[in-house]
């Protein structure tokens, strides 16, 4: 197989290209080797990418030694902590899609080989994942890894253990709470770089990636604080040089994306996300990466595996367990182990790393006698209490694996934490087309809610009335016209979800939306309904006082009104003054391009494909 650069580095009508080389640093002796494009994220504003830039040049060395060019660039990230709660969110969503272009421009512009992708958080993993499955080169993907979890000493000499950023965001609602105890939060909660502690969007596509096969053990569960990290990125950059020589010299297309990000493996990337409860947000972007894939896997597959999986790891914010405790029971090969055991995978599926399923797990599954020292080795990795934004700080041990399947973090399939899958999808007449909530992070007495609605208009509305306490227990909150067409971007929203817990009443309320939530979110908190109401979807003729029904063990959410009652409404609404919320918000012309294609979440919130092939007239 040629290489992609191969007319570049060859032919006489380049010289001017490979003078541009020259000129940025490429000796003219490695004309010839594989280019590698590697997508690095570094950014100053998100804790989880400062980091990156120590990252990139590591990565680019080892490449260097591996026999590659490496040709490194950057991409955009947004913090989702930071943008949370004003119109900053209205722009996270949509970078997805302009993360994906970055990498697809870069690489196809400057001809590379292979890609390696350095990510870490919410919207840059799956955009980078996008643009992998468009391009199909050779990929490895490697994380900038997850953050310690904090501890957090109150003004009154009260210790608590474990925090993390949900901490502060409930204790800022908190009226018990004083400004020295808010503090004490806001210092502590993030004590080191890397994506927030626990199993929130961000580590949860970095795991997720793990399991589809893109990734290296270790991926989504080694610490950004602890030394392993750098040998995971070293293997990171060995791999991918190693398979893009498989693919144009051996003629391997195993190696490629596509081949890997089947079907089957999207099914049991899925599998393993319902099985540790993962962010709700997984879904919308797993439905984005399959369409990039080609790939047939849409909500109804998801909601086929939310009926059959068990839940066997309730990590942080659903439960006791941290990202390292998921670590030292073996990670993401780990809760692959125990679903194998149960039969609840494809093994017809390979990764960059191993031709078969079978053989990764035979020697990075902790619980198999035929378990390598150097996964023993690694699993053993521990947090290391150390207060500082910069990598690699420790090198810090627990001195034993978790093999506990009955009491530890990962479960086997016949003790599981929760015998629901920690998602779910519910369809019904507020919702047809799917909605989706984390079950695992739902107390199990709100399984099954009925009470009035209360509508709101925007997540701004939704806050105020929490926090002035017009929400009342009881109640169903409707947040809507926040969809990707109506917000536009479709915003996370975990203050909402953070206020009713501050509040003392988030095992009282649901939470109702056409938007998402954080995977930080916990709590009767039911997203991405479809449609939304900016397409006139139900939930746009839901008004004050209707009953609200959810019944999260037969999946279905009603509201309880005839279909001749809503569409008597769909007709008042229709002949009104428009279906566009009543609100202030200023919407830039980036935000209205990026709504004027988008589809609904039920289709992951992605560009419409169709539309876009009627209106530019290409092929």
């Amino acid at each position: 197989m040629e290489m992609r650069s191969h007319k570049l580095m060859t032919d006489r009508i380049f010289a001017g290209a490979r003078a541009l080389y020259r000129a940025a640093g490429v000796d003219g002796d490695d004309f010839g080797k594989p280019i590698v494009a590697i997508a690095n994220s570094f950014d100053e504003f998100v804790p989880g990418h400062v980091h990156l830039n120590k990252v990139g040049r590591l990565v680019s060395e080892a490449v260097k030694k591996a026999g590659g060019i490496p040709r490194e660039f950057n991409t955009m990230a947004v913090d989702d902590g930071i943008a949370m709660g004003h119109t900053g969110m209205l722009y996270s969503l949509p970078s997805r899609e302009i993360i994906a272009d970055t990498v697809e421009y870069q690489v196809n512009a400057h001809c590379a080989d292979a890609l390696i992708c350095i990510s870490n958080c919410d919207k840059i993993t799956p955009g980078m994942l996008m643009a992998a499955l468009r391009l199909n080169i050779p990929t490895v993907f490697v994380s900038g890894g997850p953050m310690e979890a904090g501890r957090t000493v109150l003004p009154d000499g009260t210790v608590n253990e474990n925090t993390d950023l949900i901490d502060v965001m409930y204790a800022s609602a908190d009226d018990r709470l004083d400004d020295a105890d808010l503090l004490a939060y806001e210092k502590t909660v993030c004590p080191t770089c890397g994506s927030c502690a626990g199993m929130f969007t961000a580590n949860s596509m970095n795991c997720l990636t793990e399991a589809i096969g893109l990734a290296l053990p270790g991926n989504g569960t080694i610490l950004a604080s602890h030394a392993d990290r750098k040998n995971l990125f070293e293997r990171a950059a060995k791999t991918v040089v190693d398979i893009a020589n498989r693919y144009y010299h051996e003629d391997d297309d195993s190696v490629l994306p596509r081949s890997i990000a089947t079907k089957h493996a999207f099914e049991n990337a899925m599998t393993m996300d319902v099985a540790m409860g993962g962010s709700t947000n997984t879904v919308l972007h797993i439905l984005a990466m399959a369409q990039s894939a080609d790939v047939d896997f849409t909500l109804d597959d998801i909601e086929r595996i939310s009926h059959t999986v068990p839940c066997i790891c309730k990590a942080s914010p659903s439960g006791e367990w941290e990202i390292s405790d998921v670590h030292r029971a073996g990670g993401i090969t780990g809760i692959l182990g125990e679903l194998d055991r149960a039969g609840k995978l494809h093994r017809d599926v390979h990764s960059i790393d191993y031709p078969s399923l079978e053989a990764k797990l035979a020697d990075w599954d902790i619980m198999r006698e035929t378990v390598t020292d150097e996964a023993r080795d690694m699993y053993l990795d521990a947090p290391g209490h150390i207060v500082s934004p910069e990598p690699w700080t420790h090198n810090t041990k627990f001195e034993s694996l978790d093999r506990d399947r009955v009491n530890g973090a990962i479960h086997d399939i016949d003790h599981p934490a929760v015998t629901e899958g920690g998602l779910a999808v519910l369809r019904g007449n507020l919702a047809p087309d799917g909605c989706v909530v984390k079950t695992a992070g739902v107390p199990r007495e709100i399984w099954e809610f009925e009470g009035p609605a209360l509508v709101v208009e925007s997540q701004e509305q939704a806050i105020e009335v929490i926090l002035d306490d017009t929400l009342k227990p009881g109640q169903a909150l409707i947040i809507r016209y926040e969809g990707p067409k109506g917000g536009p971007g479709m915003q996370e929203m975990l203050y909402p979800t953070s206020f009713v817990k501050g509040k003392g009443i988030g095992k009282e309320v649901a939470l109702i939306t056409d938007g998402r939530y954080s995977g930080g979110s916990s709590g009767l908190a039911i997203g991405h309904v479809a449609p939304e109401a900016a397409s006139k979807g139900p939930i746009a003729l839901v008004k004050n006082g209707d009953i609200i029904q959810i019944d999260i063990p037969n999946r279905t959410i009603n509201v309880k009104l005839t279909d001749e009652e809503l569409e008597a409404r769909r007709i008042e609404l229709e002949n009104g003054d428009g279906y566009v919320a009543h609100r202030d918000r200023q919407v830039s012309q980036a935000l209205k391009a990026f709504a004027a294609f988008a589809r609904s979440a039920d289709k992951g919130a992605t560009r419409d494909p169709k539309l876009i092939d009627e209106l530019s007239g290409l092929k």
